[in-house]
């Protein structure tokens, strides 16, 4: 069995004493044995050696023993964690106390039995060299914490890196956004972004599953996803979050984590919001102050989880009027709780933004952060808290009226149909049969529809022709 090496350091005065203990040690293959007769120079002698435990007399011509326990047992001194055996030729309570109070490890009456010796020497220097290795392990430790730590700023710092930016809110001339994220750990499983190309708006909202540094890589590649599908002009929800889970899904397979997250994205256009993918409730607020609630539970399903979820994505769409607006969050505001164990809970949260519709999006944020720190208070912030806030501030912009020539008679067919119908296959067969009769004529149509009775606005072009007005930047299911 293998036996930590040991070294043995004797300070005494008397050459008799060392001979002894040498003779004792001699048969000890493990042990190695060092002597210093100096005790004014047994603290370099220990540098040089670097025993494993330490002999001393107390009764010296040069040193009181009591002053070099002091010294080897000093904060600086390499010394202050070896064994200190402290020998002494009579038994003197008073002496042992102060000894020990020095920090001696044990006290002999010299010269005990050589068994005796033995069986100190290798209790004490076990202890020692189990300690060494506990601060080795120890240093290890820290150094790999601190390691992580420095990968974990930085993951931190990328986070917040490619969030949205006040000056690119700023330039969308039609909305007016502020947004709020603060992770709980050093990096967060939240994710938002706000997006916008040819006058099309798209912002996303997601948490991710837990926290550290799995949740935060998985909020960056949501991040780049939906940059990526972004830049290709992707608007079709269902195509938009099926690529999107795809891609995040074998991700988390090569990672061989359990990680998910909810994602819902809402695309803008002129006054109209797509919402898509299932995430926490979106509040719309309306400029009298009126609040709703709408539910995507319906709307999605959760992302990573499951490679297909097509059949699972739906859309919900709503327009605003100027100073009508929406708050996208995510659950560790809802969920906060107080000293008193108490969730801020999402009523609340609907009612400071029914009081505070009318001021900025800036404002608005501001103050649904105030109320919920102040509602959390001292408590622990056990989950991240991201907040969204969109605001119409201008009156929407007039969406396209495209005018087709097309026979009469088959578009009078096609639109009674299709407002005929309440069975939402035949809506949809109606719809097809349009599409496909226009293509042959090398016209392309998108439906725009009404916001209560889903009509097509019909006007007279000419005698015998029809103009159809829609809203092309949305594709209906």
């Amino acid at each position: 069995m293998y036996k930590d090496p040991i070294t043995v350091l004797l300070i005494d005065d008397q050459p008799m004493i060392a001979e002894a203990v040498r003779r004792m040690l001699m048969t000890e293959e493990d042990i190695t044995f060092h002597y210093c007769k100096n005790p004014i120079q047994a603290l370099k002698f220990a540098q040089s050696c670097k025993p494993t435990i330490i002999l001393q007399d107390l009764v010296m011509p040069e040193m009181e023993g009591l002053t070099l326990v002091r010294f080897l047992r000093a904060n600086n001194a390499a010394t202050k964690d070896v064994p200190l055996i402290v020998l002494s030729s009579k038994e003197e309570p008073v002496i042992k106390a102060k000894a020990f109070a020095l920090g001696a490890n044990d006290y002999i009456v010299k010269l005990p039995d050589k068994a005796e010796v033995i069986a100190r020497i290798r209790y004490h220097s076990k202890a020692y060299a189990n300690l060494l290795k506990r601060q080795e392990a120890e240093a290890i430790l820290q150094s790999e914490n601190i390691r992580m730590s420095k990968e974990l700023e930085m993951l931190r710092q990328m986070q917040q890196m490619i969030l949205p930016k006040v000056d690119e809110m700023r330039t969308i001339g039609d909305l007016d956004i502020a947004g709020f994220m603060e992770p709980a750990d050093e990096v967060g499983g939240d994710y938002y972004d706000v997006l916008s190309s040819n006058d099309i708006v798209t912002i996303g909202i997601g948490d991710v599953t837990g926290h550290g540094l799995a949740s935060g890589i998985l909020m960056v590649m949501t991040q780049t996803a939906v940059r990526t599908l972004k830049e290709i002009d992707e608007l079709d929800p269902v195509k938009f979050l099926d690529v999107l889970n795809r891609t995040i899904y074998k991700n988390v397979l090569r990672m061989n984590c359990d990680k998910n997250l909810t994602l819902a994205i809402l695309t803008y256009s002129k006054g109209r919001v797509s919402i898509s993918g299932q995430h926490e409730e979106t509040i719309v607020f309306r400029k009298s102050g009126e609040v709703e609630r709408i539910s995507t539970m319906d709307l999605g399903f959760p992302i990573g989880i499951e490679e297909e979820i097509t059949d699972f994505i739906d859309q919900f769409t709503i327009d605003l009027d100027e100073g009508d607006g929406i708050v996208l969050y995510t659950d560790g505001i809802p969920e906060a709780y107080s000293m008193e164990k108490k969730q801020y809970g999402l009523e609340r949260l609907c009612e400071v933004i029914g009081e505070n519709c009318h001021k900025p999006a800036e404002e608005i944020k501001q103050t649904i952060i105030n109320d919920v720190k102040q509602h959390i208070g001292e408590q622990k912030v056990f989950d991240d808290i991201t907040l969204v806030v969109i605001k119409q501030i201008k009156p929407p912009a007039p969406r396209e009226t495209i005018e087709l020539s097309i026979d009469a008679e088959s578009l009078d067919e096609y639109v009674e149909n299709f407002t005929d119908s309440s069975d939402s296959d035949e809506i949809d067969e109606a719809s097809e049969n349009l599409a496909s009769s226009l293509e042959e004529k090398n016209l392309s149509v998108e439906e725009e529809e009404e916001e209560e009775k889903e009509e097509e606005v019909v006007e007279v072009n000419q005698p015998k022709k029809r103009r159809l007005s829609f809203f092309p930047n949305f594709s209906r299911k």
